[in-house]
């Protein structure tokens, strides 16, 4: 049963999700460890885009902010936090199960085995045999957008990590890819990571 984390300062609303996730076969939590994120933006204590930031320093989840802020900025600023999706209140009750069980279908995939090669998105790390190894953000993108396709293009790889390839350079890609390349090889997973010359790159 995947756990999805509802941070929502509304107690009627709060309870309305709830229950419609556990309507589908969900399991609402307060707090991590989770499969998804859901997070308001107005919360009293700490913000919605606080919590996403210390979320993603832990964790490569998905997360969705599901509030009723609707300014461009807003959304922008949530992006930028490491959101996987950004929903304005009110929000349709179908509309949101299919976003989650889109992201949650994602994130499955990218924790299928790959020659023995397993991505744990929950707590960023690789694992291969009796091994494994702590990723950065950064790494664990770019694994599981490798896992994802059969190959993957710079392209692909840019909007994994950073959402707009126009905020990125190859050679910081280049230092990314080869951390990660440094850190299989020391669990054991040596050559998985192969350059597609002028394309991309493919386990």
């Amino acid at each position: 049963m995947y756990r999805i984390l509802v941070a929502e300062d509304d107690e009627s609303i709060r309870e309305e999700l709830c229950t419609l996730l556990s309507a589908n076969g969900y399991r609402p939590v307060s707090e991590p460890p989770c499969e998804l994120a859901l997070l308001d933006v107005n919360m009293p204590k700490e913000s919605g885009f606080e919590m996403c930031r210390k979320l993603r320093m832990q964790s490569a989840v998905p997360v969705i902010f599901l509030t009723a802020r609707d300014s461009a900025e807003d959304e922008l600023l949530g992006f930028g936090m490491g959101a996987d999706d950004y929903i304005r209140k009110p929000y349709n009750s179908s509309v949101l199960l299919a976003r989650i069980a889109r992201l949650l279908k994602r994130q499955t995939a990218a924790e299928s085995s790959v020659r023995g090669l397993t991505l744990d998105l929950s707590d960023m790390k690789a694992h291969y045999g009796d091994k494994s190894v702590e990723l950065t953000k950064n790494e664990t993108r770019i694994l599981h957008c490798l896992m994802q396709k059969d190959l993957c293009t710079k392209e692909n790889i840019f909007e994994e990590l950073w959402e707009n390839s126009l905020y990125v350079d190859e050679n910081t890609l280049y230092v990314n890819i080869n951390r990660l390349r440094e850190k299989l090889r020391d669990i054991g997973a040596v050559d998985f990571i192969r350059t597609v010359r002028g394309v991309g790159y493919r386990l």
